[in-house]
């Protein structure tokens, strides 16, 4: 399986994760000029974007550990053009989660809401 089938498969698994846990998708894979945001979706009244992180092993690290600050910063600034683009100006709240999959097997995910603040 390559990397973008591999990606795929497992945003795929956190978008129906997310789902049977109330999250109703708006967006899967949502691309600007500034960056790339894996899942953007609704939750107990936040506009919730989702970075989606996947490790076979430890080698590489942990699957929670490698949303970087750089990435951080790119995610809320495609947050900021998503609202901008749909009108959701700054009263609607948002939060910045992470659905970090480590290994294989059904209890391999893990859902970190509110995972980091937006980054100016």
């Amino acid at each position: 399986m390559n990397q973008r089938a591999k990606g795929s498969h497992y945003e795929q698994m956190a978008c129906s994760y997310l789902e049977e846990q109330g999250v109703q998708i708006a967006v899967c894979n949502f691309r600007c000029r500034q960056g790339e945001v894996d899942i953007i979706g609704f939750h107990q009244g936040y506009l919730v974007f989702v970075e989606v992180k996947y490790r076979a092993t430890q080698t590489q690290g942990w699957a929670g550990e490698a949303v970087t600050f750089a990435k951080q910063r790119r995610i809320c600034q495609v947050a900021d053009y998503y609202r901008y683009r749909y009108g959701l100006g700054d009263s609607c709240p948002v939060r910045y989660d992470v659905v970090a999959i480590q290994g294989k097997g059904n209890d391999c995910l893990t859902w970190y809401q509110n995972a980091f603040p937006h980054i100016y």
